[in-house]
């Protein structure tokens, strides 16, 4: 059966801005989709095939993105908040963008359910959003707009990231914290269906993983793509 459509009352719009909701909920400007696929994807940004192009670790960043399933990294940021701690993270619980601990350690994750096309821009919103939080509160994070501040414009990247890798994902508690049974089981699970994965140290940016019996070179290069691939093929044809 087709869907029905929703008649949704439109929110008051203010000298053209739509008033920021849930990802989920539907738009406030009476589109009747998704905020996500309306006003809430950035729909005047340009994607960047390179967001964090010019970063020292942006090999290591697309990796974290893509495909690694658990790993953390701490973070050096600038400015008024460089005394801040804060951890660059694969995953958060139901792909938060962000947490503050209650000691108020940031915890910046990459892999998220949504984004605006600008991955860098993502980042600078939920680490800005997190710097505002209170420790312990959830962070809410806006619509992400072209004043966006990056990631790189937030956080030192002039070098490599002390990358953990990890087999589990116990960074996801306070190591202090009094941790239930059910967040206990939560973590297994996640746990579970991550595949061993382990950070090679002879070449940047590769990662070694296994999936079943079978063993991949996840291998990120920081090459215009059609470059790589045509030096790749006269490698190949030249048996070199």
């Amino acid at each position: 059966m087709a869907k029905k459509n929703r008649k949704v009352d439109a929110a008051p719009v203010t000298n053209g801005e739509v008033p920021v909701v849930g990802m989920r909920e539907p738009c406030p400007c009476g589109s009747g989709r998704r905020y996500k696929a309306c006003h809430g994807k950035g729909a005047d940004l340009v994607s960047s095939a390179r967001p964090f192009e010019g970063v020292a670790f942006e090999c290591d960043l697309v990796a974290l993105r893509e495909v690694v399933p658990a790993a953390t990294a701490p973070l050096t940021l600038t400015g008024a908040h460089k005394d801040r701690k804060a951890t660059l993270v694969t995953v958060l619980p139901a792909a938060w963008p962000a947490i503050v601990r209650a000691d108020g350690e940031i915890l910046l994750a990459l892999q998220v359910n949504v984004g605006s096309g600008d991955a860098s821009r993502d980042l600078g919103e939920a680490l800005t959003c997190a710097l505002a939080t209170e420790p312990g509160e959830p962070v809410e994070t806006g619509r992400v707009t072209v004043d966006t501040p990056r990631l790189q414009d937030l956080v030192d990247v002039s070098k490599p990231l002390n990358i953990s890798v990890r087999d589990n994902f116990d960074f996801w508690v306070d190591g202090n914290a009094d941790v239930t049974d059910d967040v206990k089981a939560s973590i297994e699970r996640a746990s579970a269906h991550a595949h061993p994965t382990a950070r090679l140290l002879s070449v940047d940016g590769a990662y070694w993983t296994q999936m079943g019996e079978k063993e991949h070179l996840r291998w990120f290069m920081p090459h215009d793509e059609e470059t790589l691939l045509n030096a790749l093929a006269r490698l190949k044809a030249a048996n070199e």
